[in-house]
């Protein structure tokens, strides 16, 4: 028998929805959480709609658009929560729709995890799933596929609904301050050398991250220890993290070299994951937080470089200026899967956005109808940026409120070329020499 997959009822639900309102081909994610025993399968997300179709019609399906939007659903989840597979909806059998959902479910995967700051770990688990339903008969075939050999052939799954699957999943939070300087290259300071040069300098401190020590209410746990142990069955437990991180020695030894510029993220993030109740461990609450700190900053500087591409010819006047540009990178919000219980999924606000415009997001990417008021925008405030002209050298404050249970943190920069990211605030700045 192959993996076993307990998935929330609502996910049932959802699916025999989009049966009855499609006529043609459906694919879309689904998202949970696994595990060396089996798989949770919390909620599904239908693909959007694209304004311009003409890259997929009739009865065939555009991977590019299902992949992208594969892309984007994953930097809304916070730890524990993942991309686990694809579903498709259509009457069409055979080896055409297999193919069809090998290819989806494994160019999903290559795009997602070619983002991550992280070295897969020796436990991870590397199949993903795939759901056929035929809307006529119902009928509903489940297969796995080894995303990491290639040559991988489908093997059966089971497939098997439950209700409240992460109602009682335990919770643990973190706040962590962020301090990165990553040197440009010397000839140009383009969005993809950027991008590139980012990339380099968030994996430096990844490894730090990686290598840092997590305390788990105050103390450093075996790895074996079960978090939920003398605890009551089905009762949510959530914990606070500490991460202690050794400073970079690489630093010293450094060569000098002349540069371009360099990018600052500077301020105060916040981090939670979430565990399946499956007697969850201190090992894989350490490495599934650890994985969210270094997510959600990769995230947020990817949006915004997105964002200077397309406003390219304006960072090239500044850059002209030498002058440092700062900006501003989106708080983290987060909302209920109401359906399932306590677990959230996350988005990034800009400060130029409304909140509307993050339910907007959510019930696109992740067909949730969520309200203004579902939205738990009190773990990270907005960046506040001071027009100081302090020329010494900038220094960052971080001053916790003093409702320490609540999460909450303020911050306050000062100098011009400090950056705030996250909870305190949010900025990142670009500095030309």
């Amino acid at each position: 028998m192959g993996r076993g997959y307990i998935v929330e009822d609502a996910v049932e639900g959802y699916l025999s929805k989009l049966c009855q309102q499609q006529a043609g081909p459906v694919t879309g994610l689904l998202i949970g959480q696994s595990s060396p025993q089996r798989d949770f399968v919390i909620m599904a997300t239908q693909t959007p709609q694209r304004e311009e179709s003409t890259a997929a019609t009739g009865n065939s399906v555009d991977k590019e658009w299902v992949t992208e939007h594969a892309r984007q659903v994953s930097w809304m989840l916070p730890g524990g929560l993942s991309v686990l597979g694809v579903f498709i909806i259509t009457d069409t059998d055979g080896k055409d729709t297999l193919t069809t959902i090998r290819q989806l479910v494994f160019a999903v995967e290559n795009l997602i995890s070619s983002e991550h700051l992280w070295n897969p770990a020796d436990d991870d688990v590397t199949d993903c799933v795939t759901l056929h339903i035929n809307p006529k008969t119902r009928k509903t075939i489940c297969r796995t596929f080894d995303v990491k050999d290639p040559k991988s052939m489908a093997k059966p799954a089971d497939w098997k609904y439950q209700s409240g699957v992460c109602s009682s999943w335990t919770m643990v939070s973190c706040c962590l301050n962020v301090d990165i300087l990553v040197p440009l290259p010397n000839n140009g300071t383009n969005t993809e050398n950027m991008d590139a040069c980012l990339k380099e300098g968030l994996k430096a401190w990844a490894n730090q991250i990686m290598s840092g020590v997590c305390l788990i209410d105050g103390k450093k746990l075996a790895e074996d220890t079960e978090l939920s142990a003398g605890q009551k069955r089905n009762v949510r437990q959530t914990y606070r993290a500490q991460l202690l991180i050794t400073p970079d020695e690489q630093r010293l030894t450094d060569v000098v070299q002349r540069c371009g510029g360099s990018v600052s993220v500077r301020g105060t993030i916040h981090s939670r994951a979430y565990l399946h109740s499956n007697k969850p461990k201190a090992k894989l609450a350490e490495k599934l937080l650890k994985r969210d700190l270094l997510s959600t900053v990769a995230t947020r500087v990817q949006m915004l470089l997105e964002e200077l591409m397309t406003s390219e010819e304006e960072s090239e006047s500044s850059r002209d200026k030498k002058q440092s540009e700062q900006f501003c990178l989106p708080r983290r919000v987060f909302c209920p899967i109401k359906a399932s219980g306590p677990v959230c999924v996350c988005d990034y606000h800009f400060n130029d956005e409304g909140l509307s415009e993050v339910t907007d997001r959510l019930r696109e990417m992740l067909d949730i109808n969520a309200a203004e008021e579902d939205l738990n925008t009190k773990q990270e405030m907005t960046a506040e940026i001071t027009e100081n002209n302090i020329t010494a050298e900038p220094t960052v404050e971080s001053v916790q409120v003093q409702e320490p249970k609540r999460n909450n943190y303020t911050g306050v920069a000062i100098g011009a070329v400090v950056a705030l990211l996250a909870t305190a605030a949010s900025m990142l700045y670009l500095n030309d020499v």
